[in-house]
């Protein structure tokens, strides 16, 4: 008997094979399910209390204490420079001379002129005298002796006249040695030997700069923080305040060693900026600091009892709000809102939202979202330098 296959349509055979794929991967999934992720490991740091002193610091711009104009106080040609650019001088020290030939002609020619007048008095002073008896005993008449008295009273009065002359003529003389004001670093001058200079020209500066003086720019609110708001009941304080600690930071990172104080303050805000002025004074040995010079003014208001301190880069700003990653005992994250303070260095104050001794993501921030759990380990912080 002969046995007959009938062949199978080409469709039929593919969906046969489709069909088969399509429950493989099924079969897969159901015997072996793929692991969940590992925890991501992330660097945590305590959460510390302790006092901390509350600072703020401002951008400083520097100035002698005292900045004194060298200008002439005659009109003349300059002779002589007799000081070293840049140097120290003393107050009273001679730093331009002026041609004084024309000033000491005109001190003689005063002189001359006191002596003439010197005479004239003493030849009245004694037709007076000599003829005050005769118009007594009527020999000459009164008229007389009161025309001598005149003459007396007319030369008294040149007398008094070229003694002033003198007087000037003796002050132009010796201001053609133009001297320095102050105590202090002399300036480059600005005269050159033969110019025609006078009492608007300026020769050089003079800056006393032991101690010298940092002048900072604090805003209105600062202000009111200052002397105590408006309250009446509240104890106003002394502005500024001499007894404020201040440190001085220069451009190059370094504190400045010697601490300074507060000493006056302008007496009006400025409407363009909103900032009142005020100076700080430091001493300078050695005149190391110079007007110019730019730094930041820091000073110490309070000190803080228990603050509590996180690192700067574990707080996250989000829109005008702060918040923080903390680690709770299951090692799982809560991502908690924070009311943050001052900064301290590299730590920030954190006014509500943790408690000390819990743990914060320090590092790896990014990586973590709320409820997620994590491998926390210690935070080191990065080598300096």
């Amino acid at each position: 008997m002969r046995t007959t296959t009938q062949p199978v349509p080409r469709g039929c055979a593919r969906a046969a094979v489709l069909s088969l794929l399509a429950i493989l991967p099924l079969a897969c999934r159901k015997g072996t399910a793929a692991p969940p992720p590992p925890p991501v490991t992330v660097a945590v740091v305590d959460v510390v209390k302790q006092d901390v002193p509350v600072r703020t610091q401002w951008v400083a711009t520097l100035d002698g204490y005292v900045n004194a104009r060298i200008q002439p106080q005659v009109t003349g040609y300059l002779v002589k420079q007799s000081y070293l650019e840049g140097s120290f001088v003393k107050k009273g020290d001679v730093l331009f001379e002026i041609d004084p030939r024309p000033f000491q002609a005109a001190l003689d020619q005063a002189r001359g002129q006191k002596a003439q007048a010197e005479a004239q008095l003493g030849r009245a002073a004694r037709d007076v005298e000599r003829d005050t008896p005769l118009a007594e005993a009527r020999a000459i008449a009164r008229s007389q002796l009161d025309n001598d008295i005149q003459a007396k009273l007319a030369a008294a009065a040149s007398v008094d006249s070229a003694r002033a002359a003198v007087k000037t003529a003796q002050l132009n003389l010796e201001f053609t040695k133009v001297r320095s004001l102050t105590d202090g670093i002399s300036g480059i001058a600005r005269g050159q030997i033969g110019d025609l200079v006078g009492p608007s020209t300026l020769l050089t500066s003079v800056s006393r700069l032991d101690p010298i003086k940092a002048y900072v720019a604090i805003s209105e609110r600062e202000y009111l923080q200052f002397v105590g708001g408006l309250d009446g009941g509240a104890a106003a304080r002394p502005f500024p305040d001499p007894d404020t600690p201040l440190e001085l930071l220069l451009q190059d990172g370094s504190v400045y060693p010697h601490p300074g104080k507060f000493v006056l303050a302008d007496r009006q805000v400025d409407a363009a900026t909103g900032t009142i002025r005020i100076a700080a004074a430091f001493p300078n040995p050695g005149n190391i600091l110079r007007p110019g010079q730019f730094g930041r003014v820091r000073a110490t208001l309070s000190v803080k009892q228990g603050a509590l301190l996180v690192p700067q880069r574990a707080v996250t700003e989000l829109q005008g709000s702060y918040q923080i990653a903390v680690v709770g005992k299951d090692d799982k994250v809560a991502i908690r809102p924070v009311k943050v303070g001052a900064r301290v260095g590299s730590m920030w104050v954190i006014e509500d939202g943790v408690a000390a001794g819990e743990k914060v993501v320090a590092e790896g921030v990014q990586k973590v979202r709320d409820g997620v759990p994590v491998t926390p380990v210690p935070f080191q912080p990065p080598a300096k330098g």
